[in-house]
């Protein structure tokens, strides 16, 4: 299967097991999640913009945070909570989840890359950060069960496109990135859904603008994407052929049956 586009950027506190609070869960109080999000972030400007869904705003934009607050848990989708390696969350981040379980996701399709990582009343469980292109970056902990069958080699990798060779990892991130939301937060968002998922987007977010006053946050953003586009390579372009293959071509233009091949550069961690 290739993974299209899911990514992820997920910060929990919970009392426990986080799967059974998010089903079934209503709207929260806007005035009680703004004043968390603003407790997250206590030099940024915090203003709210909306409303949203866990399945459609688990990877907010720059400068936006969806939140709710539901009894027993605070749940976050937010790209500046999100780091790699996971077992540097900041310390800030592990004080106000002190006594209780934290939970972190972070995913993106375009460069195969995932990490995932949970603190039990600040002792860190397990940490997991692998990429295509940086092999497996961190690996701390015990394996949860869903992992299992992908460190065992039962879920290789076939090539998506002729010449691409082997796949750099003996399991597509991706892959185990869905089931480790399931593990953790009871959805996917790709794949075939199990009965006994949520479905996320029954789950509502309150969306808030978050910024920084300074800019310094957008000036830096805006270097290490130039940094980004600097090292990446010319696109590589794919033609459909009518036996249902991908066919590389060498054309100066992309047609209608012509894709681009997935470039291989990683987001900046702070930033997924």
């Amino acid at each position: 299967m290739i993974w299209m586009g899911a990514k992820t950027a997920l910060l929990a506190f919970v009392d426990g097991d986080l799967r059974p609070v998010l089903r079934g869960v209503g709207r929260s109080d806007p005035a009680e999640v703004i004043d968390l999000v603003r407790g997250l972030h206590p030099n940024s400007a915090v203003t709210a913009i909306g409303d949203g869904s866990l399945g459609g705003d688990c990877y907010p934009p720059d400068d936006t945070s969806y939140a709710t607050v539901v009894a027993g848990a605070e749940l976050f989708c937010d790209r500046r909570l999100i780091c790699d390696p996971p077992s540097q969350l900041p310390e800030r981040l592990l004080e106000i989840g002190a006594g209780r379980r934290i939970i972190m996701h972070g995913m993106h399709s375009v460069s195969d890359w995932l990490c995932f990582a949970v603190w039990d009343d600040g002792n860190l469980v397990r940490s997991l950060s692998v990429s295509p292109d940086r092999g497996v970056g961190e690996n701390i902990g015990e394996p949860y069960e869903f992992e299992r069958p992908y460190w065992e080699g039962e879920r290789p990798v076939t090539a998506a496109f002729p010449g691409d060779g082997p796949y750099p990892l003996p399991f597509h991130p991706l892959e185990l990135g869905q089931d480790a939301l399931r593990g953790l937060f009871g959805f996917i968002l790709e794949g075939r859904r199990d009965p006994h998922d949520i479905d996320p987007f029954d789950v509502h977010l309150h969306g808030f603008r978050v910024a920084d006053p300074t800019g310094r946050e957008a000036a830096e953003r805006e270097a290490r994407m130039r940094a980004i586009l600097q090292r990446m390579k010319p696109p590589r372009r794919y033609t459909l052929t009518p036996d249902g293959e991908w066919r590389e071509s060498s054309g100066p233009s992309i047609g209608s049956h012509d894709r681009p091949a997935p470039t291989a550069d990683e987001p900046d961690s702070s930033q997924r």
